[in-house]
């Protein structure tokens, strides 16, 4: 339930594969609005990125506990001991609602928090702060650790790496893009036109890392067996040769 069979270097390759093998935005294109609209300037993009790194982690977690105790099949069942049967009930139907409204919750919070103590970051984000409730790379990463079935670390582990990869792809194209306002681009390219072609190059650079998995769980321990192939070869060895000598005797 906590673990599994991960151990600590499972869970530094699922952070790492979250964070750049399959990242969010340059790989499964999920979180794209805000990503276009508030990477303008780094320090925009920073506290969106942030904003995003609470949410979808806190959101994550309490959504493993609604999936794992309330939604999940025969999740339920914990209410046997105070009595009550619940076989046959399936509240599957409810977790996208309740997906929903924990990371809108969430997300009130944050906002009514950065209006408090950064007004200027505040402003600068404007509608797309509230967005974030409906942003499908936080929704995404939630039914994504779901679907995979994730222990309560590995999950955590998950769902922060996919945060923090969305953050690094919406800071680097943010970095890119300042960089671009004074560079001689063509007319017809500049704004969204070359945001386009460099989170294009970003992504093909990105899916580079497709195929690696660093993150499969450990087998479970068996007793030792040194050189098994070799065993199983001497056996049949053995077999033959004795075959051989029966065969030999009978004649």
């Amino acid at each position: 339930m906590w673990m599994g069979g991960y151990s600590l270097l499972n869970l530094i390759g699922l952070l790492i594969q979250a964070i750049f093998i399959e990242n969010f935005l340059l790989v499964n294109f999920l979180g794209m609005c805000t990503y276009l609209a508030c990477s303008n300037k780094l320090k925009t993009a920073n506290g969106l990125g942030i904003a995003v790194v609470f949410v979808l982690t806190v959101s994550g977690i309490i959504n493993w506990f609604v999936h794992r105790f309330v939604t999940g099949p025969n999740a339920l069942s914990w209410l046997s001991a105070f009595g009550l049967d619940t076989t046959g009930i399936n509240l599957g139907f409810l977790e996208f609602l309740l997906f929903i409204s924990i990371i809108a919750g969430f997300t009130q919070i944050l906002e009514i928090i950065i209006e408090r103590f950064s007004p200027a970051l505040y402003m600068s984000l404007g509608l797309y702060l509230p967005l974030i409730a409906v942003n499908c790379a936080i929704l995404g990463a939630c039914l994504f650790a779901v679907t995979r079935d994730y222990p309560f670390f590995p999950n955590f582990i998950y769902v922060l790496g996919s945060a923090l990869g969305w953050w690094l792809a919406i800071a680097l194209i943010a970095a890119i893009r300042e960089r671009l306002a004074t560079a001689d681009v063509v007319p017809a390219l500049r704004g969204m036109g070359i945001t386009f072609i460099m989170s294009g190059l970003m992504s093909m650079a990105f899916m580079g890392f497709t195929g690696i998995k660093l993150a499969n769980p450990s087998p479970p321990v068996g007793p030792e067996q040194p050189f098994p192939l070799m065993k199983e070869e001497t056996i049949g060895t053995q077999q033959t040769q004795e075959t051989k000598g029966t065969q030999k005797i009978s004649r």
